[in-house]
């Protein structure tokens, strides 16, 4: 199982291992990092699942959607390394990646 290397919003580095062919939101989440909400349970409706991305690791991952896109708009917080972690699917090629929890909106 890769691990993923993830800052919470206070800062807090954590490293968890993630099961390959889940989503990074739902390692997230079950790892309880509660900050996550995921409100739609990663179903790409809600965009509170919003994390910035480790440019290094940016071109392992599926192209954004045209769904995700327009979620991701709605935040304030957006920028280049804006993903949706409910649209992430885990793989070992994901070993290592570093990624951070996006401010609320």
């Amino acid at each position: 199982m890769p691990i993923v290397i993830i800052t919470t919003r206070d800062g807090e580095e954590r490293n968890l291992e993630a099961r390959n062919g889940s989503s990074l939101m739902e390692v997230i989440r079950d790892a309880g990092v509660d900050e996550l909400l995921a409100l739609c349970g990663g179903c790409c409706s809600c965009a509170t699942c919003h994390v910035k991305i480790d440019p290094a690791f940016a071109a392992l991952l599926p192209p954004i959607s045209e769904d995700e896109s327009d979620l991701l708009d709605s935040s304030e917080h957006r920028d280049e390394h804006s993903r949706l972690s409910c649209q992430i699917p885990v793989s070992d090629a994901l070993e290592g990646m570093r990624l951070t929890i996006a401010p609320e909106d």
